[in-house]
């Protein structure tokens, strides 16, 4: 006989059920953010600021350093970091390659912390001198974007050039050394070519195209956790508008976790923007018009809409 007491006692059980989501155990012990070494984040870290909003919440942040940011996607595409920042090109290799990503806020560059330099001496004057020749640059990155963006300004293809995809490190060497007649790059790399080799900038991105950075998060960790991600954003926002209005004290942080070269990074920093604003029509045809540069040329396996893996961040939301 089914009496009242059963039909309450059900109906708790039910509500209980429909609850169980909001349980603590659904937010995770730590958030993991990637880096590539620099920028504004040492002076986010000294600042604490990330830790402090989310400590209330019980949410550790751990930081996680890369060279560049090709391998800082592979790590949020197989889930080993959540949430991290690169230039423009990486997510499109990534989203080529089926990575599991979300674009969720974006950075607009004023187009002054990457170019392709050639030693001060260099015979090489004008983007078109540069057929024949010999160019680092990163595979995969922004500065990859920049030198085929130039070379298609120029009226050059891919193949008019010795390509050397070299990672920073290895690319320093072998300008430094003279076994590559050109470089792509990015700062505080470009700042130390610059002060240290006397390097001659041959273009800066603001010359070719529109640049843009990007916050990208792992697909399950945005669908899982949107609030948190809306979260960062807003915080790194907030860091972005202190950042703007103190260079120096970015640029301190910056020197003091990177051993750089102080001067060589407040020439970075002073060209640099920190604005956090979310992906916007424009943005998003910037970085399409990214993406078909290098489907055209055959450099992704497949074309892909870059619309397809934009996350929609109302700031305030």
């Amino acid at each position: 006989m089914i009496t009242r007491r059963h039909i309450l006692a059900t109906t708790l059980l039910l509500a209980t059920a429909v609850a169980a989501p909001a349980h603590a155990e659904d937010k995770p012990a730590e958030i993991r953010i990637g880096t590539q070494k620099g920028g504004f984040f040492p002076a986010v870290r000294q600042r604490q600021t990330l830790e402090n909003a989310f400590k209330p919440l019980g949410i550790e942040i751990k930081w996680i350093d890369f060279q560049f940011g090709p391998p800082l996607l592979e790590a949020i595409n197989v889930g080993s970091v959540d949430f991290g920042f690169v230039g423009d090109t990486p997510p499109i290799f990534a989203q080529a390659g089926g990575a599991k990503i979300k674009y969720v806020a974006a950075v607009k560059s004023e187009g002054d912390n990457q170019a392709i330099i050639v030693p001060k001496d260099s015979a090489i004057k004008t983007l078109a001198d540069l057929k024949g020749k010999r160019v680092a640059f990163g595979k995969g990155s922004s500065a990859h974007n920049l030198l085929v963006a130039s070379l298609e300004k120029a009226g050059l293809s891919w193949s008019d050039i010795t390509p050397a995809p070299l990672a920073p490190a290895d690319a320093t060497a072998a300008f430094v050394k003279g076994s590559v007649d050109a470089w792509s790059i990015w700062d505080p790399y470009l700042a130390l070519a610059e002060l240290k080799e006397h390097a001659r900038v041959l273009v800066f991105d603001k010359d070719v195209h529109k640049p843009n950075a990007y916050y990208i998060a792992n697909t399950d960790f945005v669908e899982k956790y949107p609030s948190l991600v809306a979260k960062l954003n807003t915080t790194f926002a907030s860091e972005g508008v202190w950042a703007d209005a103190h260079h120096e004290e970015v640029a301190k942080a910056q020197a003091e976790a990177t051993g750089v070269d102080i001067e060589a990074i407040r020439r970075f920093v002073n060209r640099s923007s920190y604005r956090v604003v979310p992906l916007d029509a424009e943005v998003i045809k910037s970085q399409q018009a990214v993406a078909d540069r290098f489907a055209k040329l055959g450099l992704i396996p497949k074309p892909v809409n870059v619309s397809d893996i934009v996350w929609k961040w109302t700031p305030g939301s």
